[in-house]
């Protein structure tokens, strides 16, 4: 028998041995859920269950087979007569036994997503949709937006309007593309991913024989990871169950960072309203983290709404208090966190540090500079920034500005023109080669916009030591073609354009910036080189996974949480709830950093931002501040603020008179027009007009 009092807490074994009517466990982060599924599994066999009548729902089908094998290793026998797997699998098998019932009676085949675009792509040739036009969303991009649509239970209109409002111009198309979607599916009798569960829900619904006998078969539900589940697999939990079943479902609703793709915290907060007889059972105790950490995690759930009372703990007393760290801009963030992971990695290898953010293309400039220090970098969510299509078709127009030809980069600029393809590409590549221009002007005589990017990049010729006029230019002409050729998401592929310029503002020689956006980190370990790169991850990616010592980085508005977010108080929680996963990934070193101003592509200029809200709510004493100086280096807040100037000491701005001139890094020289106690100043910067800037980051003049 398994000494369950010895290997579980006391919240672990209510848990495990509640195996009565509805149960609700509320995980906290690294409180050990998966143990508690595995042990209950092995209590429930141990009490006399039969297997058979266990359903093990989860969102892997790895996730369940672990469970199965690790109760099965403490039981010391197999536990494959459980039925364990995700909802999709289990949908699957239900609908295969029962298909005649649903109406297919020669049984229907599963479509993958690539099936699923051939159908889209064959409608729209039928419907003439997109003919000519070289901006119409791309298959896959209307499958998901219909896949979005179904799983959060909403209209296509609705969707767009609320997360692709740039793409509004094509909904009349979008819709008739759905409705012929759904005809062919039943046509054809094919079924995709997504009819898995609305199918078993219209067959447990409308036929009460299959429903009971489900019930009869299944007298024992699990759930895992319960926060992420959609409204229909909610209701399939409960339909199999009923609201008095013995059904235990296990999540945490502070880690509910998938609403983008259906998932509905509402599931788990509702839970003890839709089962009357619920028992709730919290996990507090954390194994992950040290309690500086847990103590600013609880400070930042403090701060919801709406949520299930929880306060982390840990035996690890002990520990580094979380850094809020302030650099100057995003742009020395990247510089900053250089550093600073010079410093972890004299404690810890490269693989056990991580750098989370909250979108793939913040990690740019960081990328840049780690590329530049040669320190390997393994990136999870997003891709790469010198992988990215549209930063790939830039840099190729940038390179023939160059004084060498190189034929790839014409091929895939020139590629980018209506009418030029890989063959007229390198037939005017060799004619450039040899310096033969008649035929280049003969071709331009024909192709307007050959003849507009010629004339652009005989302008840009010589002008090697002014890269930054030479990437503005070029990302000028290209803007018409991103804006055909990626219509579906560009307003994130011109937040990277952004980026660009920003990095390529510190380099005063072309081949060398150019070099350095070119260089990988390729090593002859191959997929050993895993073992010593740094970790740079989406949080959405993290999720689940743990490391020593964490950055999470760009903590400001409009970038955490995002633009969009602000607009809607759920997003919000939702932002809120993901700095949360972020910041429970760290075991030992936590460090949050807060740029003071990012680079803005319409003024050409790094502009002031303000902190994220999340950082406003968070109480002083649970983190350790430092602000980067004027030298570049990082300083706690209370040395920052009485540091030596070249000029003189900034303490208040009572000692600063208004008509003083100062310096400052990023603005150059201004003049204080007006003081604003305690320590900051209203200044009139030649080329930028005023700004409100802390005394920590002016130079006063005497």
């Amino acid at each position: 028998m398994i000494d369950y009092e010895k290997s579980l807490n006391s919240g672990q074994l209510e848990a495990v041995t509640c195996t009565q009517g509805p149960v609700l466990v509320i995980a906290g982060a690294g409180s050990g859920k998966t143990r508690t599924i595995v042990y209950r599994l092995a209590y429930l066999v141990e009490q006399g269950i039969v297997p058979e009548h266990i359903l093990l729902l989860t969102f892997t089908r790895k996730a369940a087979n672990q469970m199965l094998f690790r109760a099965g290793h403490l039981l010391g026998q197999e536990l494959g007569s459980v039925s364990g797997g995700t909802f999709h699998g289990f949908s699957y098998l239900m609908l295969r036994k029962f298909a005649n019932v649903l109406g297919f009676n020669n049984g229907f085949q599963i479509m993958d997503s690539g099936d699923c675009e051939e159908i889209i792509k064959g409608i729209r040739n039928e419907l003439k949709l997109g003919k000519g036009d070289r901006s119409f969303p791309r298959n896959r991009t209307i499958l998901s937006l219909m896949s979005k649509a179904r799983n959060k239970e909403v209209s296509l209109e609705n969707l767009v309007e609320r997360d692709a409002f740039h793409l509004r111009t094509y909904l009349e198309d979008f819709e008739r593309i759905e409705q012929a979607y759904v005809i062919e599916k039943q046509r054809l009798g094919l079924v995709d991913y997504d009819d898995l569960l609305f199918f078993l829900e219209r067959l447990l619904s409308g036929h009460r024989e299959v429903l009971e006998f489900a019930r009869a078969v299944y007298k024992y539900v699990m759930v895992d990871e319960y926060q992420d589940t959609n409204l229909v697999q909610a209701r399939l939990a409960r339909l199999i169950a009923s609201e008095e079943g013995n059904i235990m479902v296990v999540g945490d609703d502070a880690q509910s960072i998938y609403g983008f793709r259906g998932a509905d915290v509402g599931n788990i907060l509702d839970f003890p309203n839709l089962y009357p007889r619920t028992r709730v059972i919290r996990l507090e105790q954390n194994y992950r983290s040290t309690q500086p950490i847990l103590h600013l995690t609880n400070d930042i759930l403090s701060h919801m709404d709406q949520k299930f009372d929880k306060k982390l703990f840990s035996d690890r007393t002990q520990g580094l208090k979380p850094e809020l760290i302030r650099p100057v801009s995003d742009m020395s963030q990247a510089r900053t966190m250089l550093v600073k992971i010079e410093e972890l990695s004299r404690k810890y290898p490269l693989h056990e540090i991580a750098v989370l953010f909250r979108a793939g293309y913040h990690s740019y400039p960081l990328e840049v500079e780690l590329n530049k220090a040669s320190i390997p970098y393994q990136k999870f969510g997003g891709i790469k920034f010198s992988e990215a299509s549209h930063i790939k078709d830039v840099l190729s127009l940038v390179r023939m500005v160059g004084s060498i030809p190189d034929l790839l980069s014409w091929k895939r600029g020139l590629g980018l023109l209506p009418g030029v393809g890989p063959k007229t590409a390198e037939r005017l590549f060799r004619a450039y080669e040899s310096g033969s221009h008649e035929d280049l002007l003969k071709f331009a005589s024909k192709n307007k916009d050959f003849a507009q990017l010629r004339d652009l990049l005989a302008s840009l010729a010589g002008q090697e030591h002014e890269p930054s006029r030479i990437v503005a230019s070029i990302i000028e002409f290209y803007r018409p073609i991103l804006e055909k050729k990626h219509a579906e998401d560009l307003p994130k592929r011109l937040s990277g354009l952004d980026q660009l310029e920003q990095i390529v503002a510190g380099y005063s020689d072309l081949e060398v910036f150019l070099a350095d956006m070119v260089l990988e980190n390729s090593d002859p370990l191959g997929t050993a080189a895993r073992e010593g790169a740094l970790v740079l991850s989406t949080i959405h990616s993290a999720k689940g996974l743990e490391w020593p010592a964490v950055m999470v980085i760009d903590l400001v508005e409009d970038r955490f949480p995002s633009r969009q977010a602000m607009q809607d108080p759920r997003d919000m929680d939702e932002e809120r709830r993901l700095l949360y996963v972020a910041c429970t990934r760290s075991r030992d070193y936590l460090g949050l950093f807060v740029p003071a101003s990012v680079y803005h592509r319409g003024s050409g200029f790094n502009q002031p931002v303000l902190e994220s809200p999340f950082i406003r709510e968070l109480s002083q004493d649970s983190f350790q501040e430092l602000k980067e100086n004027h030298l570049g280096s990082l300083k706690p807040r209370e040395e920052v603020k009485a540091k030596q100037w070249p000029g003189r000491m900034v303490e208040q701005t009572a000692n600063v008179p208004a008509s003083a001139y100062c310096k400052h890094k990023i603005f150059g020289r201004g003049k204080i027009v007006m003081a604003m106690p305690p320590n900051k100043y209203k200044v009139n910067f030649p080329g930028f007009g005023l700004k409100v800037i802390s005394g920590d980051y002016l130079e006063i003049e005497d």
